[in-house]
């Protein structure tokens, strides 16, 4: 009973009472939710423990903050990361994890695949396309989205040393790991209506915030010389 999760699941979350039974009823079984509160107004928290989630304050504002102060909490050997919108099914992460598990890849990103028309705003999408261009020019990356779906080993993500705390880190995360050399690889998955608005890419101001947010990570100087992932 006391023995430790597989696999931690991070979910930073912000006013998602909502969409919390949803996903949370969608954590693979065995696997442990870290429910990441960042200052939430409504009964997003209390609504998260009620379901089972460890629960994680971090009172500083920020879609990286979040991320990162579930790593911080984690200690699972593998890491997955997911959003708390309902937008993505945290039921396909083992798919993920699989792939790191078996050694094909380091870090898997969950490429996202709208279900219908309005499920990716235009400017959300394009904001998208031109950071996955940029990062191909940095990085030799061949990536076609910067979701916030991801899986790898804890160790190593904490050996990468993110620094951001906004909306960059999902694309910092990738950064770095090309840095250190780690194999990098996609798979698809369903993107689906969210629960209410989105805080980052549901107007203009949002999505050029973040592609700022990304493009200043995307001008920080290579992070050195790094062992794969697989070979620490």
């Amino acid at each position: 009973m006391n023995e430790p999760a597989p696999v931690d699941v991070v979910l930073p979350c912000l006013n998602e009472a909502a969409a919390l039974p949803w996903v949370m009823e969608r954590v693979p079984p065995g696997w442990r939710a870290i429910v990441v509160d960042n200052g939430s107004t409504d009964d997003s928290a209390a609504v998260a423990e009620k379901l089972g989630a460890v629960v994680v304050p971090e009172s500083r504002r920020g879609f990286g903050a979040a991320c990162h102060a579930g790593l911080s909490a984690a200690t699972a050997e593998y890491v997955c990361f997911c959003d708390c919108d309902a937008s993505l099914d945290p039921g396909l992460l083992p798919g993920l994890v699989d792939r790191v598990r078996r050694g094909e890849a380091d870090l898997v990103l969950g490429r996202r695949r709208p279900t219908r028309r309005g499920v990716w705003p235009p400017h959300a999408r394009v904001g998208n396309a031109a950071v996955a261009r940029m990062l191909r020019s940095r990085t030799g990356v061949r990536v076609r989205d910067i979701g916030p779906m991801r899986a790898a080993r804890r160790s190593g993500l904490v050996g990468l040393g993110m620094i951001d705390r906004r909306s960059g880190y999902p694309l910092e995360t990738v950064v770095r790991a090309a840095d250190a050399g780690w194999r990098i690889a996609e798979v698809d998955v369903p993107y689906l209506p969210r629960s209410g608005a989105s805080k980052v890419t549901g107007t203009w101001r949002g999505t050029w915030t973040a592609v700022r947010d990304m493009t200043s990570v995307l001008r920080e100087p290579p992070t050195g010389a790094r062992t794969r992932e697989g070979e620490r």
